[in-house]
């Protein structure tokens, strides 16, 4: 296997060892350098699979600083493998500066493909899989996921996030807030683990599901939500309502109704109720 002067971006088993892919075992026996998230976890990884590998950590407080390093490598013919804590490299977690960088200076950046909780979730939530946006994690605090939230609420696709034990339960008070406990979600907890739980219920029944054990508010999650359903043909969305009202207090009626028309592309006479005063 030619690695001299590549980069391979190399998932991670989420969970269960056995979920790693032989091709991503012969890289990581293969390259010079591995470049991990935490140099302890992944050196357990590597002691397990009986690999012998140099470690470099690379981890959000260092990529900037650690940028060079890998090129240097990658300069003088070495081979080097990016991996997480976890599932795939970049996959809210690490790399983009790294592999950024590597591709602008003509480096090959090989993938070599595997276990991500994003794929793993989707795939057994039993939510449409057609179209849906991932979103990572929310904001930390309230206001401003609550706020974040609010933008997505109108959005048709299938929500995916990545959530904290510790911040959960109160994403999932402001997930039902904002888009209402009738949308149907899942809840997917500890993936390929030995605890490993999927529920599929309405967003209001998540918060009592995961209250019900305790040992249900730990580990890993990964939140689904189902998208909005679509608007009818007479009606507004709420994004839509949102644009009318903000131009409804500082215009005319007249006026506020044909901007927000030419905003969101919805006819005009949508944004009128009766007497001719824009609708709510």
């Amino acid at each position: 296997m030619d690695v001299a002067g590549r980069l391979f971006v190399v998932a991670t088993p989420i969970g269960n060892r056995g979920d790693i892919a032989p091709r991503a075992v012969a890289v990581l026996r293969a390259v010079d350098w591995v470049a991990a998230e935490d140099t302890r976890h992944s050196g357990r990884l590597l002691q397990g699979l009986g690999i012998q590998a140099r470690l470099l950590s690379l981890h959000e407080h260092n990529e900037a600083r650690r940028v060079e390093r890998v090129l240097g490598l990658l300069r003088s013919g070495k081979g080097v493998a990016l991996v997480s804590d976890a599932g795939t490299p970049l996959i809210s977690d690490p790399g983009y500066r790294l592999v950024h960088a590597v591709r602008a200076a003509g480096h090959p950046v090989v993938p070599v493909p595997g276990p991500s909780a994003l794929t793993a979730a989707l795939s057994v939530a039993g939510l449409p899989t057609d179209r849906f946006a991932f979103e990572g994690f929310l904001p930390p605090r309230s206001a401003a996921r609550r706020a974040r939230l609010e933008g997505l609420r109108d959005d048709p696709r299938t929500l995916v996030f990545y959530e904290s034990p510790r911040r959960l339960p109160d994403t999932l008070r402001d997930l039902v807030a904002v888009f209402g406990g009738r949308r149907p979600a899942a809840l997917a907890r500890e993936l390929t683990k030995l605890h490993e739980e999927v529920v599929s219920l309405p967003l209001a029944e998540l918060p009592a599901w995961l209250a019900a054990r305790p040992g249900r508010q730990k580990g890993e999650f990964v939140v689904l939500v189902g998208g909005a359903p679509p608007v009818a043909e007479g009606e507004l969305g709420a994004e839509e309502r949102r644009v009318h009202a903000i131009l409804a207090r500082a215009l005319p009626p007249s006026r506020a109704a044909a901007l927000a028309a030419e905003i969101t592309g919805r006819p005009r006479r949508l944004f009128y109720g009766t007497g001719g005063e824009p609708g709510a």
